[in-house]
Formats: structure tokens, C-alpha cells, sequence
């Protein structure tokens, strides 16, 4: 296995932990990239990788990512994140599992927050929560604000589509306004519905193709194949699945005007994002898009998760994607690039 330090997204990072626990069935990955602005917060996922680096490398760069993410967000909170390994595709995380990973979380002494992500449930927080306290998107029930943060990531994406709609469209209503969203799980399908509300045009894909369809059943929208969304002609595309989906080669075959999703690490690569750039394509940069959820579960952990403030502080998305934007056309470079420029300097890497 190729070391941690020589992998292309080591980005300085203070500290990369390695959990197994045998009789448990763990094996877990917690990456903190930075502690600078407070403690560093980031969700957990289970998922399949096909080897030890790209799990490791999911975690680098899901770190960084939160880093930014926080420190665009206004928030008081680091960046980290945890991955948790499944044997293989379609597994689901045990109790003991969660019972584990919760004791290798407490075993950093509150360096790092946790909270959901994919594969992971609000009832997977409140087992990781009976071993340590330093986890939050709990259940109202069981003492959290707020819960699940996928309808909050919902919530700030749709402001920033339509912040992205009314910068790279020049329109001020969603009426008609061709949206192909890529992912309708919890972000996206929320996403669908409050764009729907507005009169906009649906196209959905899934990997999960039956999901897709009843939601555009429901929402009076087309379906598409998963291999053909980001290709279609559309005002804008919404990608909300999986990550390192804008390459060399997606992002020439695009036929919208914008990009804006809730998906993390939407570039493969730092170049993609100077390659939208150069076909003149609109992009909101993902971290700073999707921040909704984590502006409520950090709240939260914070003890400031009122709605009210959650609420607020979602509503300033677009104008940090304004801010971003402005400065992009300023100076001629890449959104991407001048969203982790503001940020690096936020975090004190500047």
C-alpha cells in the first residue's frame, strides 16, 4: 500500500487514524484535516471501496472537503471525517460496528465531531452516541435539534440553484427552468420537490431506478438513465450522488450552462474545475452549496441549533456563492479554485 503521505490528497493533515477492531468487524478511517477553527466535524459513511487507498483517499479528500465546507460556513468547527469499511456492496453497518466506531471517536478526546452520512441512519448516531458524546444529528428524541441533515443540505442547495439559476440564466423564478438532478435520495429528492413547487422542469436519474421513477411520478417529471444525466441538454445540472463525477471527459460531453448540486468532491480533479471554467459553464462550488446540513449539526454540538439560527445561517449560501462568483470574475480564475482560496485563508493555510 502506497504511504499516506505520498497519496496525491494528503493535504497536510493533522492526523490520519486507522481503527480495527476483530471481534467487532471494524475497520475505520478517521481523517482530521484541520482543528484550527475548532474541533473537526464531518459525517461518517459505510461503504465498499475495492481497496485500502481509495478508502483512505475517500477520507483525505471528504476531510479537506469539510474543512472548507465549515470555514465557508461561518462556522466554529475543523474539518474531518470518518469512513467506515463494508466487507462488500450492500452491506449494512452493525451495532457493534457502530458500538466500535463510536469508542475510536472518544479515543481522540473530542478532536473529532461525528455525525451521519452515507449509509448511515439517525439510529446509527444514537448507537455511536451510548459510547461517546463528541457525535451530533441525533434524533430529536434522543436530545438532538434536529435529526436527520439531509433536508437542511436540501434547503441550501435549492437557494443556491436558484442563486446559480438567477447568475448564470439571468432569471428570478425556477417556472420552467430545465434542472437535470442527478441522485434523488434524501438531498436531491428534496431538492426535486421544492424545485417542482416552483414550476421548474424535471429530469431525474438514480441508480436506484424504480426511486427515480416514483418520484417523477409523484412530481410530474421524465427519468433518464444514470449514465445519461449529466450529458443531457439542460439549463442546469444537479449532481447529488456520489462524488468525482466532472472529468476530462463528462465535462466535455456537458450541455447545460450551469453546474450546482449537493454532491461532494463533484471534480475528479483540480483541473475539472478550470475545464468548466473554460467552456464558460456556471459552478457552485460543492462544499459551499451543500453546507446546510452540517450549519445544522454543528449547531447543534455547539448548543446553538435553534431553528431560527439554523435557518439564517443557511439563508447566507447564495451570497457566499455571490462572493465567490464575483471574485472569480474579477480575477479570471476558476470558481473552484477562489472557493478554496477563501477558505485555505479562513483556516489559516492562506
Amino acid at each position: 500500500m502506497t504511504s499516506v503521505w505520498d497519496l496525491p490528497d494528503f493535504d497536510d493533515h493533522e492526523g490520519v487514524h486507522l481503527f480495527r477492531d476483530p471481534k467487532a468487524g471494524l475497520t475505520a478511517i478517521i481523517a482530521v484535516h484541520s482543528t484550527n477553527l475548532g474541533p473537526a466535524a464531518g459525517g461518517v459513511r459505510f461503504w465498499h471501496y475495492a481497496d485500502a487507498n481509495r478508502a483512505i483517499t475517500d477520507a483525505l479528500r471528504l476531510s479537506r472537503g469539510m474543512s472548507y465546507k465549515n470555514a465557508m460556513a461561518g462556522l466554529p468547527l475543523g474539518g474531518g471525517k470518518g469512513v467506515v469499511l463494508a466487507a462488500k456492496p450492500g452491506d449494512t453497518i452493525s451495532e457493534a460496528q457502530l458500538e466500535a466506531f463510536g469508542a475510536a471517536v472518544e479515543s481522540l478526546g473530542g478532536r473529532y465531531v461525528t455525525a451521519e452520512d452515507v449509509g448511515m441512519s439517525e439510529a446509527s448516531m444514537k448507537v455511536i452516541a451510548t459510547k461517546t458524546r463528541h457525535v451530533s444529528g441525533l434524533p430529536v428524541a434522543a436530545g438532538g435539534a434536529g435529526g436527520d441533515p439531509g433536508p437542511y443540505t436540501a434547503s441550501g442547495v435549492y437557494q443556491g440553484v436558484k442563486a446559480a439559476a438567477k447568475r448564470g440564466l439571468g432569471v428570478d423564478s425556477m417556472a420552467g427552468v430545465h434542472v437535470a438532478i442527478q441522485g434523488v435520495g434524501s438531498v436531491g429528492g428534496g431538492l426535486a420537490k421544492l424545485l417542482a413547487k416552483d414550476g421548474a422542469k424535471l429530469t431525474l436519474a438514480d441508480v436506484n431506478a424504480e426511486r427515480a421513477k416514483a418520484l417523477a411520478a409523484e412530481l410530474g417529471a421524465e427519468t433518464v438513465a444514470t449514465d445519461a444525466i449529466l450529458s443531457l441538454e439542460a439549463d442546469i445540472v444537479s449532481p447529488n450522488a456520489l462524488g468525482a463525477i466532472l472529468t476530462e471527459q463528462s465535462i466535455a460531453a456537458l450541455n447545460t450552462k450551469v453546474i450546482a448540486g449537493g454532491a461532494n468532491n463533484q471534480l475528479a480533479t483540480r483541473e475539472d474545475g478550470a475545464r468548466l471554467h473554460a467552456r464558460g459553464i456556471l459552478y457552485a462550488p460543492d462544499y459551499v452549496i451543500n453546507a446546510g446540513g452540517i450549519i445544522n449539526v454543528g449547531l447543534e454540538y455547539l448548543g446553538q441549533g435553534d431553528q431560527a439560527e439554523v435557518e439564517a445561517r443557511i439563508a447566507k449560501i447564495p451570497e457566499r456563492l455571490v462572493e465567490v462568483w464575483d471574485e472569480s470574475d474579477r480575477t479570471g480564475a476558476p470558481s473552484s479554485d477562489v472557493a478554496d482560496s477563501i477558505a485555505r485563508r479562513l483556516i489559516g493555510r492562506g
